[in-house]
């Protein structure tokens, strides 16, 4: 690393990274990290599947207006702590809001555990430490997704992070099982404090394993810290090399010139992405506003479903819960990888446009009343098998095609704005759902659904952006690379933007 002319630094970092193998060290970074969507996958599921539990008077005596407010506050306090960190991320470094959000989100989390009746100030306080819960996973999709997809090499940055964010169900697979456990063996009033309190206890612990993780160095080169950036990158090779990995040495014709990043503020991001990236914008919304509409729509309904058109009680829905949540976890798992080798624009159209076909099907077999619970199912997990890769995919896309300084705040702004539409989703499908007493008002709602997912495929087919085996600064320029100096001396600056 060195100073170029005009204060640039001119630097290898970006390139050392994306040569290195895989590692036990990635292995580590991973799992610390990755913790963040099994916590709200845990958060969420655990919320809806105590949720009629809540409206008994031997718990809370909530009513079901009420039981649902909660999860349209968590979503807002998730919207907020996104906006909020991922600003904060850009600007005081990633490792640095990693305990901040897990620590926010625990502490709201078990605070709501502790919520004692359900007068005017008790219910305020539940829907304060739901908000607050919230804020914290809102902040980690921002602060995490940002660190993955920068310490992670180019060749496998895409089923990483696919599959990252497809542990979301995993944490939903662990809180059906255990509220199934607890909900039929133990006191529905110590029951559900339990179920709110597993995500806090795993979030204490990982905050300890997050100790040892290293700053994003494309972070702190990128803001002027050349000297920490350098010892970080030096940090992680000497873990990569102690795993019995040789690495070869970066040609000085990888480097690419940086001048230390100022702050931006979300109107100057708005600039960015709707003056220099209009179609990348119109992209990444649109994958993350169909996939945020889709899925908060069926899942926050499903018990619903099961209910009024099945008869399944309560305490058993969580088992059909668990074959949901199975089918949603194996899709990012076994198709992460395509979308690093086949492709990113050929496998998010084929996820969303398969769901979406799929969806359309059974929405056809629902009204035609030929689904029972068993089925019906059956025909989720292998519509969502697909969905969920390509949900997945939509943060991953997010993430990596923005430039380095406001990709935390990118992530920010798309996550809020898919959940201010997803949010329609599940008042929207309750509506149309009723008493169960008419299939066809839900059978126009499910196919809404498939349209919205076909939209979302069609669009990435035509104006997705082919990122895969790429360096970030590859797919997005930074906005502190010197123009006409991405690489070597009087090389042009590949900047792939649409």
């Amino acid at each position: 690393m060195s100073v170029a002319a005009g204060g640039a630094v001119r630097s290898l970092i970006p390139a050392r990274i994306d040569r290195l193998p895989w590692s036990p060290f990635h292995t580590r970074m991973v799992a610390a990290l990755g913790v963040a969507w099994i916590l709200d996958g845990l958060e969420i599921s655990i919320a809806s599947a105590v949720g009629d539990t809540l409206t008994h008077p031997d718990t809370l005596g909530l009513s079901s207006t009420q039981v649902g407010l909660l999860a349209t506050v968590y979503l807002v306090g998730e919207v907020v702590g996104a906006l909020v960190f991922g600003a904060l991320s850009d600007r005081l470094g990633r490792r640095n809001l990693f305990t901040i959000t897990l620590a926010v989100y625990f502490i709201g989390s078990g605070l709501t555990a502790l919520t004692l009746g359900n007068s005017v100030g008790w219910l305020v306080f539940l829907y304060a430490t739901r908000f607050i819960a919230g804020m914290g996973i809102g902040g980690e999709y921002a602060a995490v997704n940002s660190a993955i997809d920068e310490l992670i090499p180019a060749k496998f940055r895409g089923r990483v992070d696919i599959m990252v964010n497809g542990t979301y169900w995993f944490g939903a697979l662990l809180a059906n099982i255990g509220t199934f456990v607890l909900l039929n063996q133990l006191e529905p009033s110590i029951a559900w404090r339990i179920g709110f309190a597993i995500g806090p206890i795993l979030g204490i612990v990982i905050i300890f394993v997050r100790r040892h993780l290293p700053e994003s160095p494309r972070w702190q080169v990128m803001h002027g810290h050349e000297r920490d950036a350098e010892q970080t990158i030096a940090f992680i090779e000497h873990e990569v090399e102690h795993g019995g990995r040789q690495l070869e040495r970066v040609p000085d014709d990888k480097a690419i010139e940086l001048k230390p990043a100022e702050n931006i503020g979300y109107v100057a991001l708005a600039r960015v992405l709707f003056k220099e990236y209009p179609q990348r914008a119109i992209y990444g919304a649109t994958l993350m506003i169909t996939q945020s509409f889709l899925y908060n729509a069926i899942f926050f309904t499903y018990v619903l479903v099961l209910d009024h058109f099945y008869d399944i009680p309560s305490t058993k829905a969580p088992l059909f819960l668990i074959a949901f949540a199975v089918g949603n976890l194996a899709g990012p798992l076994t198709l992460g990888h395509l979308f690093d080798t086949i492709g990113r624009k050929k496998m998010i159209a084929g996820t969303y446009i398969i769901s979406g076909a799929l969806l359309a099907l059974t929405a056809f077999l629902f009204r035609a009343d030929v689904l029972n619970a068993t089925t019906q199912t059956i025909a989720w997990c292998v519509i969502f098998y697909f969905a969920s890769a390509g949900a997945s995919s939509a943060y991953l896309t997010v993430s990596e095609i923005f430039p380095q300084e406001v990709r935390a705040k990118a992530i920010a702004v798309f996550f809020a704005i898919a959940q201010c539409f997803g949010l329609i989703g599940p008042w929207l499908y309750g509506l149309l759902i009723g008493d169960g007493t008419n299939r066809v008002p839900l059978f126009y709602g499910y196919l809404l659904g498939a349209a919205v997912m076909i939209v979302g495929g069609l669009v990435a087919a035509f104006i997705g952006v082919a990122a895969e085996g790429k360096s970030l600064e590859d797919v997005a320029t930074p906005l502190a690379a010197r123009r006409g100096s991405m690489r070597a001396e009087g090389a042009a600056s590949p900047r792939y933007q649409s």
